[in-house]
């Protein structure tokens, strides 16, 4: 799972880039929300698998997605490859980012911001 999915999950709406992609993400929060072990990785991963811009496993944002992960794993004191219970990765971006108010440091530049804006950024 791509780091930066931790805050994107937080606030996924039901809108996204094409059908497909909203009910691949759909699907991968019920999974993510039984808690499994997540790896956590700065590449595609499968919430990418339906997203336009990956063009045979290459983003066509990867610089900017790639910092968005960076950002979040270094905020959150974990490493690409390392694996935890996803409700614990929850927490961690819920506490290290979300509280503090740090988001859109991130990915205020993202272009659904304005969608987690909306919902609210704080429990």
């Amino acid at each position: 799972m791509r780091a930066h999915h931790g805050l994107c999950l937080r606030f996924f709406q039901g809108k996204g880039y094409s059908g497909e992609f909203v009910r691949n993400m759909a699907e991968k929060k019920a999974v993510l929300e039984q808690n499994p072990l997540v790896r956590l990785t700065d590449g595609a991963d499968e919430i990418c698998r339906a997203c336009p811009n990956n063009q045979a496993g290459c983003c066509l944002s990867a610089d900017k997605v790639s910092r968005y992960d960076r950002e979040v794993l270094a905020r959150c004191g974990l490493t690409p490859g390392a694996v935890l219970p996803y409700r614990e990765l929850e927490e961690r971006v819920l506490q290290a980012i979300l509280i503090p108010g740090r988001r859109e440091e991130i990915c205020g530049d993202c272009q659904w911001t304005a969608l987690c804006r909306g919902k609210g950024e704080t429990p």
